[in-house]
């Protein structure tokens, strides 16, 4: 049956509808509008935390969540929203230190469209080869890992770039954002981050009533002058239909971070090696994120998917080399929008092919842009305190469900040496124009360390000279095994 021929069903309460089927299109359309309100916040979230146009994420998402629906042949119901494993790479290139100074937007979506042509290269492979070749050579031990010290090299940025501009707001915003997400249930409680996101753009608003203009320093500038916390100058000029527009020319560093978003549109990427490995890394987090959520569907629905599992990771990687392409934001699958589909039990595609059609209208309003890009950046880094460490806390979420045995210095050592590396931004200097830094000599170390441990590791239950608390003598063999990678969920 053809994907856009849904077989229309009424289900009982209860019941369960299948991927190719819809409901009525009244609720199917209804559905399809609480998909986009459950991937909405952190869509449009991360690429301002990433200097890009919130506008054209929203908008590619769409597009490229069509084309993930087509390339899977609609047996994977799944959004593709704006993916925070690249936040790491995309504040790297940023803060670049090296021959040639840091990079800009244009820099940022090159390296991310090489990652998501290598993203769509392992779904491939995996297509011919199965999941198990990837966990041979990216076990939990080693994707949990990643995962970790991309979220904990962040820390900086929460702190040191955003969180500056107001302190009190950043705090006070992360606060909500922690209570909201703890005490609220359902539904909403999966928006924490979107409605934190509001509710520090109003205490921002009424601190600017009541204290007045503050000189506190902006991420673009250490002595902003006084200043208001909400600034709507560019929202008041901004039309309320069209596409967004071109990126300024000269744009670099952290120019393109907070305050300077009304800058940033379109564009065409820029190509440089070092800046594609310090986005690399990620393809390893967005392998593990889609395998995961495949697992889930699959868990849901009650079909295996595994067969179309390669298709589902390389359609995420076509989808963010389409959206990189002309300045979008990278695309992976959204768990928020996979917790809808638990809560209603509805995985009908034509629901996801609603909610990718609001999508890209969505995107063609320059003024809902210019309002997110007004985000005061003391909210921001109130919702990157939480943020970060929860992207870095999945790493141990990986590692727990599967089990990862710490008393092995084979799992112990080089990711313990790999982390530490990321986490303080360590740098290696190869030549003038190439340095390995942060993120990306942490990942290197993490993967090429730990599968150098197990060659020389003894093939015997002894632990090694290492004296670990917890020591249960457990053999490198047990970790050379196939693991549950899919019980990772986003």
């Amino acid at each position: 049956m053809s994907m856009f021929k849904w077989e229309v069903v009424d289900p009982k309460p209860g019941e369960a509808v299948a991927p190719h089927q819809r409901l009525a299109w009244g609720k199917t359309v209804g559905l399809g509008a609480q998909h986009v309100v459950a991937m909405f916040g952190a869509t449009f979230v991360f690429p301002i935390i990433m200097g890009l146009n919130a506008n054209l994420a929203i908008m590619m998402s769409g597009i490229a969540t069509i084309c993930f629906l087509l390339i899977v042949g609609g047996k994977v119901p799944s959004y593709l929203g704006t993916s925070a494993s690249f936040v790491g790479g995309a504040t790297a290139i940023y803060t670049y230190s090296g021959s040639g100074g840091p990079g800009g937007p244009a820099d940022v979506t090159g390296a991310i469209l090489v990652a998501g042509v290598v993203l769509a290269i392992v779904g491939v492979i995996i297509h011919y080869l199965g999941a198990g070749a990837v966990n041979a050579v990216l076990p939990p031990v080693v994707t949990g890992a990643v995962v970790m010290l991309i979220g904990f090299n962040l820390a900086p940025v929460a702190t040191a770039t955003y969180m500056p501009s107001d302190p009190w707001v950043a705090i006070i915003t992360m606060t909500a954002v922690i209570l909201m997400a703890v005490g609220l249930r359902g539904f909403i409680g999966r928006i924490a981050i979107f409605l934190g996101l509001i509710f520090g753009y109003v205490v921002s608003w009424i601190f600017d009533g009541i204290f007045g203009k503050t000189s506190l320093p902006l991420p673009s500038s250490a002595d902003p002058g006084p200043h208001n916390r909400v600034d709507w100058s560019g929202v008041t000029g901004a039309d309320w239909f069209g596409f967004p527009k071109h990126t300024a020319d000269g744009l670099v560093g952290n120019q393109t971070l907070a305050n300077n978003l009304d800058a940033v549109g379109w564009h065409t990427p820029a190509f440089s090696v070092t800046f594609v490995l310090l986005v690399l890394p990620a393809v390893i987090a967005l392998i593990a994120e889609n395998v995961g959520h495949v697992k889930a569907v699959s868990e849901m629905t009650g079909a295996d998917l595994d067969p179309v599992m390669g298709r589902a990771v390389a359609a995420d990687g076509v989808g963010t080399v389409i959206a990189s392409a002309v300045g979008g934001s990278p695309t992976t699958t959204y768990a928020e929008n996979i917790g809808v589909m638990a809560a209603t039990r509805v995985y009908s595609t034509a629901a996801y092919f609603v909610a990718a059609i609001v999508a890209i209208l969505l995107g063609l309003i320059p003024k809902f842009g210019a309002i997110v890009n007004a985000t005061p950046p003391a909210v921001l880094g109130g919702i990157t305190l939480v943020l970060y460490g929860m992207i870095g806390l999945l790493g141990a979420k990986i590692w727990k469900e599967n089990g990862v045995n710490f008393a092995n210095p084979v799992n112990l050592v080089p990711i313990s040496a790999g982390i530490i590396l990321a986490i303080g931004n360590g740098s290696l200097k190869f030549t003038d124009n190439f340095i390995l830094s942060g993120i990306a000599l942490g990942t290197l170390v993490v993967v090429l360390g730990y599968h150098l441990a197990r060659l020389v590791a003894p093939r015997t239950d002894d632990e090694g000279a290492i004296i670990s608390v917890g020591g249960t003598g457990t053999s490198v063999e047990d970790h050379a095994a196939p693991h549950r990678h899919g019980d990772h969920k986003h």
